[in-house]
């Protein structure tokens, strides 16, 4: 797949994805925007509602270069160009800050993560279009869920045993042919869609692919299908008392997710109340999402 050229906004700092000097370069810019205070980005965030001001914009965006960083370097396992990601990334980005509602009461990086998210992992699944990658919410889960458990339950050779594949089919909520499906399309996946096909690098495996990408159609209803998703989430968690918003974004929202033994250090209750607290509140986002379907 040929580069995307990520140049539609100069309220970034340059960044040529495939130059590992340019990417240390660029680190090293970002670190050096100042982060917001809390009023802070609801005052830049207001003027931007307000009067489309180009200079909150540009400080709203600059402050989370580094968010998109990070999130970008969990995905580097996919054989994709770390710079590629953080590009995808920042688009999600300046997405989420073009959407954002100050007035709902939450922080801006709590938004964005799921724009950020989204971004890149459509730009990860158009990469692997090879493989054919399923669509659906499951197949997705499992496809950027699978190293992680596999990790987790020290499943670390080629190919999975029995007992391995239903231990990760039961904890991500698949079936176990599922599982092996998937693991044998990622395995099989090592080669780089942009590896030179002939000595001379004329040609790249990725030519021989037809273009896979949705219609604009198709674009346009997925878009639709985020924005919705995203308002019903931020309807919801706005019914969550603070606590319970807290925690179920330090669990849930975040790309680390926060141990119950810190969030029981901050709150002053045990673990248990903290999972408690974290279930109780899952349980009500599903529901409300659910009716606002």
């Amino acid at each position: 797949m040929p580069t995307r050229t990520h140049t539609q906004t100069n309220y970034l700092p340059a960044l040529r994805a495939n130059s590992e000097t340019s990417l240390t370069q660029y680190l090293a810019q970002i670190q050096r925007f100042p982060m917001l205070s809390a009023d802070e980005e609801y005052m830049l965030a207001r003027r931007l509602v307000d009067t489309g001001d180009r200079a909150a914009a540009h400080s709203l965006i600059t402050s989370h270069l580094r968010l998109v960083a990070k999130v970008a370097f969990g995905y580097r396992g996919y054989g994709l160009p770390v710079g590629d990601l953080i590009a995808e990334g920042n688009i999600g980005l300046m997405t989420a800050v073009r959407k954002f509602d100050p007035e709902r009461g939450f922080r801006l990086s709590t938004y964005a993560m799921w724009w950020i998210k989204a971004a890149i992992q459509e730009f990860v699944l158009r990469s692997w279009s090879l493989v054919k990658i399923g669509t659906t919410a499951a197949q997705k889960k499992l496809f950027f869920g699978l190293k992680k458990v596999k990790a987790a339950i020290r499943a670390l050779q080629d190919n999975l045993s029995p007992a391995q594949a239903d231990e990760i089919a039961e904890r991500m909520n698949v079936s176990t042919r599922e599982v092996m499906d998937m693991d044998a399309r990622i395995g099989s996946h090592d080669t780089s869609l942009n590896t030179p096909m002939t000595l001379d690098g004329e040609a790249e495996w990725i030519e021989t692919i037809a273009d896979p990408h949705a219609s604009a159609e198709q674009n346009l209803l997925r878009e639709d299908e985020q924005d919705s998703r995203m308002v019903m989430l931020n309807n919801a968690m706005a019914q969550l008392s603070p606590r319970e918003r807290e925690i179920f974004t330090a669990r849930r929202l975040q790309d680390s997710p926060t141990t119950l033994e810190e969030l029981a250090g901050r709150f002053g209750v045990s673990r248990e109340r903290v999972r408690q607290i974290e279930a109780k509140a899952y349980e009500k986002v599903e529901k409300l999402m659910v009716q606002a379907a």
